[in-house]
């Protein structure tokens, strides 16, 4: 089975313009990205997707594959269904491109529930969250049934404990957004129009559990960390050198 890992990449972040192409430790922050997914043994090949030409010439410069696209796509999972109609795959990974810590552990655990059942038709990561940050509507919160597929995901705090925290461990899951698509399942999705839950929360993927398509939640021990800030970037560069 093959499965890409494609990688959306704009320069006009709102937050932190050009954030792609910002030097981390004598590297762009996007080719940290790229190097670390390649290392994920599940990938058959690591594409960048971009409608900007600076980026494209950085990728190009450091020795990545990269496909030009649309200027015109409202979101990630837009731009990556472009490439995806023209690539040779099975599965496709959607990785964010501002997460140069990205663990390629991380993409084959997401990638695995895909390759050994074909009847899962989406995946994605999660981690334990602190209850001190449930409440941060940045922080997405998933519920997980038994059978290990969500529920729902939210910006406010789910599930709701009605009696108060009883010392026990946090109940939370903070979403990390990585996704795994069986190719014709992400071209579907990108078709599809914004669903009402998606635009209440500005949640894509509330638009595949409204169609009724499952995601599988594969939970790490570890929470991704993306650079929307120059203080985020800051933070990523002492980890990294200590």
């Amino acid at each position: 089975m093959r499965v890409v890992g494609l990688i959306p990449a704009r320069y006009a972040s709102k937050r932190f313009p050009g954030k792609a192409l910002v030097d981390l430790l004598g590297k762009p922050l996007l080719q940290h990205v790229v190097e670390r997914s390649s290392q994920a043994r599940t990938l058959s090949e690591v594409i960048v997707a971009t409608d900007d030409a600076r980026i494209a010439d950085s990728v190009r410069g450091f020795g990545g594959k990269v496909q030009m696209t649309a200027p015109t796509h409202p979101s990630g999972t837009d731009r990556i269904a472009e490439v995806a109609r023209d690539v040779a795959c099975d599965l496709v990974v959607n990785i964010q491109g501002d997460e140069p810590l990205i663990d390629p552990a991380d993409i084959d655990a997401a990638v695995a529930p895909l390759l050994v059942d074909r009847t899962v038709p989406m995946g994605t990561l999660a981690c334990p969250l602190d209850l001190e940050q449930a409440a941060d509507p940045n922080a997405v919160k998933v519920v997980v049934g038994i059978d290990g597929f969500a529920l729902y995901f939210s910006r406010a705090p789910i599930p709701y404990l009605r009696d108060g925290h009883g010392g026990e461990a946090s109940p939370y899951l903070l979403h990390i957004g990585l996704y795994v698509y069986r190719r014709e399942v992400l071209l579907r999705l990108a078709g599809l129009p914004p669903t009402p839950l998606e635009e209440r929360e500005r949640l894509e993927q509330l638009r595949a559990l409204e169609h009724g398509i499952r995601i599988r939640v594969v939970t790490t021990d570890k929470p991704s960390l993306g650079v929307d800030t120059p203080e985020d970037l800051e933070r990523v560069r002492r980890m990294m050198t200590q």
